[in-house]
């Protein structure tokens, strides 16, 4: 049997989702029935292993799987010797300081001396010895907002969307101290040649997806005499395309802009006189 690459990915959830979307994108094919725990690409040499999240680092360790995808949190918390291959960018999430309405917060300070309930022992205690705050951390699996109700914490650390639950249990976010987002991590060394450059492959794809949805591509007619005007606007991957038309004085313009700054460039496209702005998606990109 060829030599395959084997990513292992979070059996269900929005990490899971996210992370085999980024895949698809990639063009790269395969089933997608959740009870299959191990599946392979049709298309590209790349076996799946569907697991539970919290495996993802220790599985890459031990040589089950090649790498993996998985937030950033699991990854740091476990304190695994690994290699972060990439930052996605999707799945963000924060881990905040959330203290029940009466307790007088001021900064991470205010923790000196108390019990702090947390899933993330690792994360928090690095972060509070570098502030110089010796606290009692109070390590739990689940359910961590309702320690401080059942008088087993004074506050807690817990990662945080959109402090719905904290409401509910008589608690308010007070502090983020860490935030974290999908990443694809490996063994330092794939052991192998042929896995070096299957992932080589994968990661240019990856780099290509995660560049265009960076960007829009833009077209718009414009009077010739403000193409100069426009190009210092705008530039371009290396300058704007230009088409002549059939009008007399009038150009066709092909842009790609960066997404965070598209409404600004819009807005001065506009005021130099850019008719029929026409804006699409890039499904892949590179240079």
């Amino acid at each position: 049997m060829d030599e395959v690459l084997r990513i292992a990915i979070q059996k269900k959830g929005r990490l899971s989702e996210q992370s085999l979307e980024i895949i698809k994108q990639c063009g790269i094919k395969f089933g997608a029935d959740e009870r299959v725990l191990k599946d392979r690409a049709t298309n590209f040499p790349l076996e799946f292993l569907y697991v539970r999240d919290d495996d993802i680092p220790s599985y890459i360790a031990d040589g089950i799987a090649d790498i993996g995808i998985v937030g950033r949190n699991e990854y740091d918390e476990q304190g695994i010797d690994l290699t972060v291959l990439r930052d996605l960018g999707f799945a963000k999430c924060r881990l905040s300081i959330a203290v029940p309405h009466e307790f007088a917060y001021k900064d991470l300070l205010s923790l000196e001396g108390k019990r702090i309930a947390t899933s993330y022992p690792r994360i928090l205690g690095k972060i509070l010895k570098e502030e110089g705050v010796k606290a009692d951390l109070v390590s739990v699996s689940g359910a961590v907002e309702i320690t401080p109700l059942v008088g087993v914490a004074d506050a807690i650390c817990d990662l945080v969307s959109t402090g719905a639950t904290l409401a509910m249990n008589g608690l308010k976010e007070v502090q983020t101290i860490y935030r974290s987002s999908a990443v694809m991590i490996g063994r330092k060394e794939m052991g192998s040649k042929v896995k070096e450059e299957i992932l080589s492959r994968l990661l240019l794809r990856i780099d290509a997806v995660m560049k265009a949805s960076s960007y829009k591509y833009v077209i718009f007619n414009l009077p010739e005499a403000q193409l100069e005007a426009v190009a210092a606007v705008v530039g371009g991957m290396k300058s704007p395309t230009v088409t002549k038309l059939m009008e007399t004085g009038w150009v066709s313009v092909q842009i790609v802009v960066a997404e965070d700054t598209f409404w600004e460039v819009f807005e001065q496209l506009k005021a130099l006189g850019a008719q029929g702005i026409l804006v699409t998606a890039i499904e892949k990109m590179t240079e």
